[in-house]
């Protein structure tokens, strides 16, 4: 599994322009990778909130969602208008609704109950958190799911300049700090 964190919440915050060219972007990516990540049989789903996101920005990702829904390979969720605190807040709303309509006992509600509520619902926790130009920090990532216990590794080399070798250099990291 691997989520690639596409545009975080907080990148709203940016420029106009900015925003404009990296929702342009996504959309690009997402209309031009699908077709390969559905023949190498990756699966595409899609974490975050859909409001606010272009209408052919979904278009793009649903399409690729639909088309890879069968595929049994590597899971690909792509973060998009995603940050870790709306995820909770989000998973925390429907909680509330599900108790509303009589559907969850507070009395049940656990961290596995709740975590069946978050964006992630099904999926493993992640074991290693890769973070690119050397920052130290999550920036509002995968924040429930990393407390369980992931290793978090940095690099100084930026996002787009990470090859191949960075991730088995990552791997190998992990795989260390697991022995």
């Amino acid at each position: 599994m691997l989520t690639l964190y596409t545009f975080s919440t907080e990148n709203w915050q940016r420029p106009a322009k900015e925003v404009q060219a990296l929702m342009a972007l996504a959309e690009q990516q997402a209309r031009q990778e699908v077709d390969e990540l559905h023949r190498r049989n990756v699966r595409a789903r899609l974490l975050g909130r859909r409001e606010g996101l272009l209408p052919s920005l979904l278009e793009a990702i649903d399409h690729g969602v639909r088309l890879t829904r069968h595929n049994t390979g590597l899971v690909l969720n792509l973060a998009v208008n995603y940050g870790g605190r709306s995820e909770i807040v989000d998973a925390a709303r429907a909680v509330v609704a599900a108790h509303e309509r009589g559907e969850q006992s507070s009395d049940d509600l656990d961290e596995t109950t709740f975590a069946r509520y978050l964006y992630t619902a099904g999926l493993p926790d992640p074991d290693l958190i890769i973070r690119t130009a050397g920052e130290m920090r999550l920036s509002n990532f995968l924040i429930w799911q990393a407390a369980a216990g992931a290793r978090f590794w940095t690099t100084l080399v930026f996002w787009p300049d990470f090859t191949r070798r960075h991730l088995v250099e990552a791997i190998a990291a992990w795989r260390r700090q697991n022995d």
